[in-house]
């Protein structure tokens, strides 16, 4: 079997407060994944509200959050060449050719 059809879970997920629901938070414990999502104001207030029946906060690590802002940061620079954007590249090694010259570009220009 090759390599590139194997599957694997991620150990963590990084998303933003969006992302922050007990559903969503469930789902990810369930399945082992370590999760760094923000909690919303109004959760954290209901929380609170609840005292000691509202349960601890969820665990979030700023560290983790900033590296995920770079990434992203990273991933639209990306995306302001036209190429990389819509993908009009059919082949996947000819798209990462695509994304590995833009990478390229910026890193050059920086």
């Amino acid at each position: 079997m090759p390599l590139s059809s194997v599957r694997r879970r991620g150990s963590s997920v990084s998303a933003d407060r969006a992302y922050s629901n007990g559903v969503i938070r469930a789902y990810l414990r369930r399945r082992g994944i370590r999760c760094v999502i923000p909690e919303k104001s109004v959760s954290r207030a209901v929380r609170l509200h609840k005292g000691s029946r509202g349960g601890r906060p969820p665990a979030f690590s700023p560290a983790r959050y900033k590296q995920r802002n770079t990434v992203e940061r990273a991933v639209n620079k990306l995306k302001q060449f036209r190429a990389v954007a819509t993908r009009y590249d059919k082949r996947g090694y000819v798209y990462l050719g695509t994304v590995t010259a833009a990478a390229l570009l910026i890193w050059l220009r920086s």
